[in-house]
């Protein structure tokens, strides 16, 4: 597959997913985004278009805990989105993979936001 084809498909993929999902009030969408060196997630409410909750693996609060891109990376993002959200009063969520395979890095981060205490 082409560069080109590689990116449509993500796309296709990405959009496939995103039309089945949305967030409501009572049910936000929490985002995934898988970059080549870090990985992003923030908790989006739909109806507003606002973010009320996001972490990366280049958040302050995790860069002398990680090193490196790893699924242990993937995990701490998690733990630390779940932590923020349930200082914000977010207990229910609907997960967004974007177009990922749910494997790796993405089921990592979900699997420790499920062990911080969000519902999905």
């Amino acid at each position: 597959m082409s560069r080109k084809s590689v990116k449509e498909s993500w796309q296709l993929r990405k959009k496939r997913v995103r039309t089945k999902i949305t967030g409501t009030p009572e049910r936000l969408r929490l985002s995934v985004y898988r970059g080549n060196r870090h990985i992003y997630s923030q908790i989006i409410d739909d109806t507003k278009g606002i973010t009320l909750v996001s972490a990366s693996s280049m958040s302050p609060e995790l860069r002398d805990k990680i090193k490196g891109y790893t699924i242990e990376t993937a995990r701490e993002v998690g733990a630390l989105l779940a932590k923020k959200a349930l200082e914000k009063g977010i207990e229910k969520v609907v997960f967004d993979r974007s177009g990922y395979r749910y494997h790796g890095k993405v089921k990592a981060l979900s699997d420790a936001v499920r062990l911080g205490g969000l519902q999905f």
